[in-house]
């Protein structure tokens, strides 16, 4: 299955405070294969694996887990010694008690507030930027990305499965209309902008279930980590997240018709629409979605555009170019 590809935003943010951190993150960015042609084109996409390569560089360049936006240096190894103070936790609402109770003794960490409920527990936080950054609302936007993404995912992590979330909550304003999108399919949950806090909601089931990782499965995706963060598609249970994954079953994104995918689906096809409507979608945007996603990792891969143009199930290869221009705003070229 092909990882989704993400928006160039979610680096570009990055770079704006490279001069208030007298940081230079060009190495980072020729290190992930990244140009900043492609990055100032808020069309363009990248790979999961360039986003985590730009990332990895980042931490060894500013020697922070949060990048020098944080109120203060996050040293690295900080997350492995937090996660090896949970991976012997019996669940996960203890991993979230133990974890609140480490990050107060780490003053550059949000402190975490718990409130539980009797259906459903909600993790929140605020974060501070540094003082005498230029922006600091943008940088509180990129670390509260990044903070919830990784909490969301390493509790899936920790127990083995999906974890859904009854609600997910940012304390900004929203994006334009295609960035919102990548935040629903990220969190496969209803996203709340301009909130008090950031904040998950979490099920009372997913806190009760046991920890299954230990330290030696812990230190393999330390290694691999953020990579987990980027691609992991497991905890995305929407209608158009499963719809999304019939199309890619097969390798030509224009193969399955309304009636199949319906069908495996076990739904009619007028509700099939309504859900995919519901979720802010159709099935021709999903399709040409994965034929985007599929030709930009085939393209990074090396393959050739004629190749890509009779694997997708275009006619020739100039509609193939037509269509990835329409797609990304740049030629195939520019990917390789």
């Amino acid at each position: 299955m092909t990882a989704r590809t993400i928006p160039t935003a979610f680096v570009h943010r990055y770079l704006a405070f490279s001069p208030d951190n007298h940081v230079d993150l060009s190495g980072a960015l020729r290190t992930a294969g990244i140009d900043l042609e492609t990055l100032s084109d808020p069309r363009a996409r990248l790979t999961p694996t360039q986003v985590t390569t730009f990332i990895q560089s980042t931490w060894q360049i500013t020697d922070d887990e949060l990048f020098g936006l944080g109120s203060a240096p996050v040293p690295r190894g900080t997350f492995r010694l937090i996660c090896l103070t949970l991976i012997h936790c019996p669940d996960l609402g203890s991993a979230f008690g133990r974890m609140s109770d480490v990050i107060r003794a780490l003053p550059a960490l949000a402190p975490l507030s718990i409130e539980k409920g009797e259906e459903s527990t909600r993790v929140s936080f605020a974060v501070r930027a540094r003082e005498g950054i230029a922006e600091p609302d943008v940088a509180e936007r990129v670390t509260t990305d990044f903070v919830l993404i990784l909490l969301h995912r390493f509790s899936a992590w920790l127990i083995g499965k999906r974890v859904r979330l009854r609600a997910v909550e940012f304390p900004y304003s929203a994006p334009d209309a295609r960035l919102a999108q990548d935040y629903d399919y990220i969190f496969g949950a209803p996203v709340t902008f301009g909130a008090q806090r950031a904040a998950l909601e979490f099920d009372n089931s997913a806190m009760r279930a046991p920890i299954i990782q230990t330290e030696e499965t812990l230190e393999e995706y330390l290694r691999e980590s953020p990579i987990q963060l980027m691609s992991e598609r497991d905890y995305d249970s929407t209608a158009s997240a499963q719809v999304r994954r019939v199309l890619e079953l097969g390798v030509k994104g224009r193969t399955s018709t309304a009636e199949e995918i319906a069908e495996m689906l076990s739904i009619s096809i007028p509700h099939l629409r309504r859900l995919l409507r519901r979720d802010g979608t159709s099935l021709n945007q999903l399709r040409e979605e994965v034929l985007r996603d599929v030709a930009i990792a085939g393209l990074r891969r090396g393959e050739s555009v004629e190749v890509l143009s009779a694997r997708l199930g275009f006619s020739e290869p100039s509609a193939f170019r037509r269509a990835f221009k329409r797609w990304t705003g740049d030629t195939p070229s520019s990917y390789r």
